[in-house]
């Protein structure tokens, strides 16, 4: 919005040329999305608590978890509301990716959303079935990956990564790979979201991480450098990475250990969905492996552990699962788990940054 109103003026006030600028966008979108977790968190935190939405422990879990119980959750809507502000503010609205990542975030915040307040305002033992649930996220994926393949400038071949002249292109099937990428990514984040800022911090990361390959798709200078495929609009994208960047970090101030907030399924349902669709836009998909490489870890520590059950007849590989719990039984404080979780995705954040260069 501030691009479409302020830049015309900047024949009449030079100053204005700033915001033709990527970078500038991006930070202070940020920096906006930041101030706005930071300022309303407290009211937010207040409004849900008089509104008794509080965390359910299942009485399954660890032990330590039981103390979490009544923390306001569904703080993912704070989040949501600073992301789609700051984005109204400082993205070009014209830009058509722009509008598919606001839907994405939509959509899926509205399923999380349902199934937030099916458990903590209905306060019914489960929300949304996992089958429905899950087929619900697979309509909106199917759609969502539609209108990313008919954008003028986007093609379906695939990156791998390391390999810059092995770009396999799916055609038509492309969209059922968008929709597994959004779909699995959207799970995964909310799988890992089991302690206090377990899940937003690796969200932050990844958001950094995929702000540089959006930048560098979107310029065709630097995309001809690193040879990695062009896409004109793209480079609009790393303005909303850095506005979730700055909203994680706003959120982050108060889901720090110990938590005054949680996002619940109404944040990281839809977060995990936009990762995935900016891996899909910016053309680094199966990079997501590597730069989520924590939600990948918990979402198969699950899979692994309900398989080995069932084939096994009651014997499981992990103490508990997701794997963040393992590791919690066996001693380790909350903090270091989270702490050591972020290292690790730092780590390998900056593994798949390396990928620019190692081809």
């Amino acid at each position: 919005m501030l691009y479409q109103l302020l830049y015309p003026l900047h024949n009449q006030i030079s100053f204005l040329n700033i915001f033709r600028y990527i970078t500038f966008r991006t930070i202070y979108g940020g920096l906006t999305a930041f101030l706005i977790c930071f300022f309303l968190g407290p009211w937010t935190i207040r409004k849900l608590t008089e509104m008794h939405i509080g965390q359910f422990i299942q009485s399954d879990g660890p032990e330590s978890h039981l103390g979490k119980k009544g923390t306001p959750t569904m703080g993912g809507l704070l989040i949501l509301f600073a992301v789609g502000v700051s984005s109204l503010l400082w993205t070009r609205l014209t830009n058509h990716y722009i509008g598919i990542i606001l839907l994405t975030m939509m959509i899926f915040g509205f399923i999380g959303f349902i199934d937030d307040y099916l458990t903590q305002v209905k306060k019914r033992n489960m929300g949304l079935s996992a089958k429905a649930k899950f087929s619900v996220q697979i309509i909106a994926g199917l759609g969502i990956s539609w209108l990313i393949y008919k954008c003028p400038d986007f093609n379906t071949e695939l990156t791998i990564p390391f390999f810059k002249n092995f770009s396999p292109d799916l055609g038509i099937w492309y969209i059922g790979f968008s929709c597994f990428v959004i779909v699995a990514t959207s799970n995964a984040v909310n799988l890992t979201d089991g302690l206090d800022g377990l899940a937003i911090g690796p969200v932050i990361i990844a958001s950094v991480a995929y702000m540089f390959f959006a930048y560098a798709a979107g310029h065709v200078k630097i995309a001809e450098y690193l040879q990695v495929k062009h896409i004109a609009s793209c480079g609009e994208v790393a303005v909303v990475c850095g506005i979730l960047g700055g909203a994680g970090l706003g959120f982050l101030w108060f889901n720090a250990h110990p938590a005054q907030i949680f996002m619940g399924d109404t944040g990281s349902i839809p977060l995990g969905a936009v990762l995935g669709v900016i891996a899909v836009i910016s053309k680094q998909e199966i990079l997501l492996i590597v730069v989520g490489g924590i939600f990948v870890i918990e979402a198969l520590s699950v899979i692994i552990q309900v398989g080995y059950f069932k084939m096994s007849g009651g014997k499981r590989v992990f103490r508990m699962a997701p794997i963040h719990h393992h590791f919690e039984l066996k001693g380790w404080a909350e903090s270091k788990v989270i702490v050591r979780f972020w290292i690790l995705a730092i780590t390998l954040a900056l593994i798949s940054l390396s990928t620019l260069k190692i081809r």
